[in-house]
C-alpha cells in the first residue's frame, strides 16, 4: 500500500433516510409511519423511503404499485426539492467548519477530507461525532459517517452502522476488514456484478483478493483493475471540492401516458424550458442533448446530437429535441420524458490537497 495513502483521514457523511427523515420533521404526523417520497400507489416511482417502510421491502427506484402492494399503510407524499437542498446548504455549512476539502455526491451524502482540518484535531472519528452531532443539534436530522485512510473503505463503513452511527476503519484494520466483508458490500460491485463473481467463487473479500490481476480484468475488464487494487486497500482518489458537473436534466412523469407526438411536444416545451433555468442558474451550456423516453411497460430509450456549438437556449434544446422525438416511431405510449445536456462547458479545475499523518 502506497504511503501517502496512509496520511489521509476521510469521512463519509451519508444522512439518514434524508427526503423522508425532512417530510417527517416537517409534519410531525409522519413521524414513525412508514413515508415513500415520490409515486404514488397507481403509478410512479419511489424516489426515497423511511426507515419504517423499508421493513416492508419499500426502497428507491420501485414502482409506487409494488410499494403499496409491500406496504398497504404506506404514505406517499411529493417530493419537495426546494426544501431538500436548503436544509442540504445547512449541513455543508456545517462541514465548511472542519475543511474546505469537501466533494458532494448527492444532497444527502459528501466526502470530507480533514487530514488537516480546521479544528486542529488529529482524531477523524471525534471530528465525525462532533459534525453528527452538530446536524442533530442545529438542522434535527440524523446522519451516519464512515472513517478511513480512503474514500472506498471510508464509503462502505458509513453504511456499517446505519442509522445514526459511525464506524472507523483504522489504517492497520483496512486489510482485515475487507477480506471479511461480504462482495455484495463492496462500494460499485452491484447486482449484475455480485452474481457473477458468485458464479466465480468470489463471495468476500478474501476471495476477490486470491484472484490475480489477470484472472479479474479477463472477466471485469478495466474494473479487474480496480476490484484487484481497492481489496488490497488501494484507493488513492483524492476528495475533490471542485466536482464538475457532467450533465444537467430535466424530465417529468405523466399522470396519464401520452400517445400522441403532439401531445409530447407540449410537455417537451415545458421540461426545456426548466432545464434552461437550471443551466442559466449555473451558467452552463452544453452540446449534446439527450432524449430520454420511458415507455409505460417501463422500458427506456435515449436518443442523443452533439452540436458543433454550446447551447442552453430553450429554443435551441427544443428544436434538437424535436429532431429527436421524430426521429422513429414511438413503439408504445409513453410515461415519462426528459432532457439532458452533457459535453458541458465546465472548467476542469484542481484542488492542491495538503497531507499530513495523524492518528485516528
Amino acid at each position: 500500500m502506497p504511503d501517502n495513502s496512509l496520511n489521509r483521514k476521510i469521512i463519509h457523511i451519508d444522512m439518514d433516510a434524508f427526503y423522508a427523515s425532512v417530510e417527517q420533521m416537517d409534519n410531525p404526523t409522519l413521524r414513525g409511519k412508514p413515508v415513500a417520497v415520490g409515486g404514488s400507489e397507481n403509478r410512479g416511482v419511489v424516489a426515497a423511503a423511511s426507515y419504517e417502510a423499508r421493513k416492508f421491502g419499500v426502497r428507491s427506484a420501485i414502482s409506487g404499485v409494488m410499494a403499496k402492494k409491500n406496504c398497504p399503510d404506506l404514505i406517499f407524499v411529493t417530493p419537495r426539492f426546494d426544501r431538500y437542498k436548503e436544509i442540504s446548504s445547512k449541513i455543508h455549512k456545517i462541514f465548511r467548519d472542519y475543511t474546505d476539502l469537501i466533494e458532494p455526491l448527492s444532497l444527502d451524502e459528501a466526502y470530507l477530507d480533514v487530514t488537516n482540518n480546521k479544528k486542529g484535531n488529529p482524531s477523524a472519528s471525534l471530528l465525525a461525532e462532533e459534525i453528527r452531532l452538530r446536524i442533530f443539534n442545529e438542522v434535527g436530522l440524523t446522519a451516519s459517517a464512515g472513517i478511513s485512510i480512503n474514500k472506498f473503505v471510508a464509503k462502505i463503513a458509513s453504511d456499517y452502522n446505519k442509522p445514526n452511527g459511525q464506524k472507523t476503519v483504522n489504517p492497520d484494520e483496512v486489510i482485515s476488514f475487507l477480506e471479511v466483508l461480504p462482495i455484495r458490500k463492496f462500494y460499485g460491485v452491484g447486482k449484475v456484478t455480485t452474481e457473477k463473481m458468485y458464479q466465480l467463487g468470489i463471495f468476500t473479500g478474501i476471495d476477490l483478493k486470491s484472484k490475480s490481476i489477470e484472472f479479474l480484468e479477463k472477466h471485469f475488464g478495466k474494473s479487474g483493475r480496480f476490484y484487484y487494487h481497492v481489496v488490497r486497500g488501494i484507493h488513492n482518489s483524492e476528495v475533490k471540492s471542485d466536482r464538475i458537473t457532467k450533465s444537467v436534466a430535466a424530465e417529468h412523469t405523466f399522470d396519464v401516458n401520452l400517445s400522441s407526438e403532439i401531445f409530447m411536444v407540449e410537455q417537451l416545451e415545458k421540461i426545456a424550458s426548466s432545464l434552461e433555468k437550471r443551466l442559466k442558474k449555473h451558467v452552463i451550456s452544453g452540446k449534446t442533448v439527450t432524449l430520454k423516453i420511458k415507455y409505460s411497460d417501463f422500458t427506456q430509450q435515449t436518443r442523443s446530437k452533439t452540436l458543433p456549438y454550446f447551447i442552453s437556449d430553450k429554443g435551441l434544446i427544443l428544436e434538437t429535441v424535436k429532431e429527436l422525438l421524430y426521429q422513429e416511431r414511438m413503439k408504445d405510449s409513453v410515461r415519462l420524458l426528459g432532457i439532458s445536456m452533457s459535453s458541458l462547458n465546465t472548467e476542469v479545475k484542481k484542488a492542491v490537497v495538503v497531507q499530513l499523518k495523524f492518528a485516528f
